[in-house]
């Protein structure tokens, strides 16, 4: 019998300290399947799991779309390429419950009273709501 993957949760200024992260270790394929992690590199190398707290307030800067959100950092992980790059990769949780990968350059890490990611939070969960009406 499989085991059920359980739905995202998304925060409020609130709640964002009671996020699900995946904290302790590299993950696998099977943690992102079973709905535990963000996300798992398998063709890299001499991964670690990053030792800070988690979840951590940021502000993610999508370059694609050229805006900013407020989102929690929920997995931390180094990577090395095969050219030895070091890769730097957090699993982000959006307000709304999505989830996107992102690298350490495309967020500023805030406090949760930050008057700017609070703002961001606000706007996000308003959007949603207005898109459910």
């Amino acid at each position: 019998m499989s085991e059920a993957v359980p739905e995202p949760q998304g925060f409020t200024a609130e709640t964002w300290a009671k996020a699900r992260t995946f904290h302790g270790r590299v993950a696998t394929q099977a943690d992102v399947e079973a709905g535990r992690a963000v996300f798992a590199l398998g063709d890299t190398h001499n991964a670690v799991a990053f030792e800070e707290p988690l979840p951590q307030p940021v502000i993610w800067t999508d370059e694609e779309a050229d805006e900013e959100f407020a989102a929690l950092i929920v997995q931390a992980e180094q990577h090395e390429t095969e050219r030895g790059e070091q890769l730097q990769v957090l699993g982000l949780l959006l307000p709304q419950g999505r989830t996107v990968i992102a690298f350490t350059d495309d967020v500023q890490e805030v406090d949760a009273a930050d008057p700017d990611w609070l703002a961001l939070l606000e706007a996000d969960l308003t959007e949603d709501e207005a898109e459910v009406e």
